[in-house]
């Protein structure tokens, strides 16, 4: 079965939700071209969460999916978190900022009784998860008003302990990715491989539809993983440039420069292992540091010198997030990239 079938959508594409980076007019943008839209809300109140998708549902009145984290909220340690302070130190010293302007908050809310609560009013077609599932009971809400659900594998045990648990489709979620991994039963790195090692395997071991993702930037990649058996993939990267995107001017140069031939994995911004385009920050720190305190706890003492460095026109301490392959990503509309996309398919 396609994800034009799951989904009633046209084609065969999803369009990553990036936080960050995008908002409803992206994703009203690819609904409307005959893909499935994405609105990350990850790093949204309730307040934002109900504008959003208000403002979303204006724009369209095709399918379109929001996405949560479900991550288990980390406690702070004060041991850790003085350790990650002390490692940004002299950064903070050199751009003349004292520690204490570090705000409390993770800035990362998993999905809840509230933004169910939200959601019960406008009924997205499709629900997607990172980091595995939340409770039966939140999954049961979705249900009720025949809402999807999704969530992303970055192994085969994930995608069967997905299956099991009442997923309509599953995410292979290869290590070309950018942003954040989606792994939740095993956080060891090695356990991650490319996509198109992953998809196979996956599409093997379940009966539900898999969707690819991660380093697929234009048709050519469309047609080999739906070649391997995907229903359908995602994107996110290739969409970095596009109009409706919020990309800054500086992620945005950073993405057209040579530097955005060489990512890696990093939790320096968050905590969590995520993908972007090195940058001092990754080479003088990182780019995986056991100071960071845990998901998404680190974000917080990071933040203050990524505003400061941006203000100077400075990328050295910005989640560059991006995928292995920046090839596809081209300043046009999002339904022109969409039918770019699938226009071999």
């Amino acid at each position: 079965m396609t994800i034009q079938e799951v989904f009633g959508i046209e084609l065969p594409i999803i369009q990553a939700p990036m936080a960050g980076v995008q908002d409803h007019e992206l994703a009203a943008a690819v609904s409307n071209a005959g893909g499935l839209g994405s609105l990350p809300c990850a790093m949204l109140d309730v307040e934002a969460l109900e504008r959003e998708l208000t403002a979303l549902t204006r724009k369209t009145d095709k399918p379109y999916n929001v996405n949560f984290f479900c991550h288990r909220p980390s406690e702070p340690d004060s041991a850790i978190e003085g350790g990650w302070r002390a490692a940004l130190l002299p950064y903070f010293e050199e751009f003349g900022l004292d520690l204490a302007t570090i705000e409390s908050g993770a800035g990362r809310t998993p999905f809840n009784e509230h933004f169910a609560k939200v959601l019960e009013h406008f009924k997205p077609p499709v629900v997607s998860f990172h980091f595995g599932l939340p409770s039966p009971s939140l999954i049961a809400q979705i249900r009720a008003w025949g809402g999807k659900v999704l969530s992303s594998a970055t192994t085969v045990e994930e995608a069967l302990w997905l299956e099991k648990h009442g997923v309509d489709a599953i995410i292979a979620q290869g290590l070309e990715a950018g942003g954040h991994r989606g792994f939740f039963l095993d956080k060891d790195i090695t356990t991650q491989v490319g996509t198109f090692a992953l998809l196979p395997q996956i599409v093997d071991a379940v009966s539900i539809p898999v969707i690819a993702a991660g380093g697929i930037a234009d048709a050519k990649g469309v047609q080999a993983a739906m070649s391997l058996g995907a229903a359908g993939v995602q994107v996110g990267t290739a969409y970095l440039l596009c109009d409706e995107a919020k990309t800054t001017p500086i992620h945005r140069e950073a993405l057209q420069s040579n530097a955005a031939h060489v990512s890696a994995l990093t939790n320096l911004f968050s905590g969590g292992a995520a993908r972007g385009i090195v940058n001092r920050a990754m080479t003088e720190l990182g780019p995986m540091s056991q100071k960071t305190p845990a998901f998404p706890l680190a974000s917080a003492a990071i933040a203050p010198l990524r505003a400061a460095a941006e203000k100077q026109g400075s990328g050295d301490f910005s989640p560059l997030w991006a995928g292995q392959n920046v090839s596809g990503c081209d300043a046009i509309s999002a339904a022109a990239m969409t039918h770019k996309l699938t226009q071999e398919t």
